[in-house]
């Protein structure tokens, strides 16, 4: 049985890579959409929205001496990228989806019309939302929290490579300590990391619960939407 009706997923674009340098991980694609489509079997509304840092990230305009709004937004053509991609792989795998950007490209995809949006859901269909929020200086951490207000989601869960929020980085210190629930003036509190802070005071302005869970184990997607204790849940 599923606990939330309608949820969006935020995955990095580094997700994609698996142990590549760059660009996607044809196997590490097909793990993500295996569990994509158990959560959507089960009944549950989704949305997605992925970032593109496997292929340009904006914020690296200082390495690369493009002016930063120019580097963004060629970060946003790297998330319409991974969404085609993404796509592609759903609908080989039998799931129905939309492609839509926050930037106008009729020939590859839909642009952003949140009506629109809801009623693709309503009918099953896995809505993806690229371009992050069409300007610049905006992560999709932003895109994605942004995105879940407009469609009136139930709660945004952000996929990484760690199973929770924890006290430290659990990869640099051994003795950091798991959250199972934490508000979020504790995370403001305690200087955590969960989201960019424009992303994380929409939430909380917003009273949208978030979850942050290990994407790559498989099956832990679906047990997010049952409401099982997988990952940390941030809340009011």
């Amino acid at each position: 049985m599923k606990k939330y009706n309608r949820v969006v997923l935020k995955l990095s674009g580094e997700a994609l890579m698996g142990d590549k340098a760059y660009g996607i991980d044809p196997q590490k694609l097909q793990d993500y959409v295996a569990n994509i489509k158990e959560a959507v079997d089960s009944g549950i509304q989704l949305a997605i929205v992925i970032g593109g840092g496997n292929i340009f990230r904006g914020m690296q305009a200082n390495d690369t001496g493009i002016e930063r709004a120019q580097a963004d937004y060629m970060g946003m053509l790297a998330t319409v990228m991974n969404g085609i991609a993404l796509q592609s792989a759903l609908v080989k795998a039998g799931v129905d989806s939309r492609l839509t950007s926050a930037i106008k490209m009729e020939q590859i995809c839909e642009p952003f019309i949140r009506s629109k949006a809801i009623r693709h859901l309503e009918k099953g269909r896995v809505v993806i939302f690229s371009a992050g929020t069409g300007n610049p200086f905006f992560t999709t951490d932003t895109a994605g929290s942004l995105r879940a207000i407009e469609i009136g989601a139930d709660v945004i869960i952000k996929g990484t490579r760690v199973d929770g929020i924890y006290t430290a980085d659990p990869e640099k210190d051994s003795s950091a300590k798991k959250y199972e629930t934490i508000s979020f003036e504790e995370v403001y509190k305690n200087g955590l990391n969960v989201m960019d802070m424009t992303a994380f005071t929409l939430c909380n302005e917003n009273k949208l619960p978030i979850i942050v869970f290990d994407m790559n184990k498989k099956g832990n997607l679906l047990k997010v939407i049952q409401g099982q204790s997988v990952g940390t849940l941030v809340n009011i």
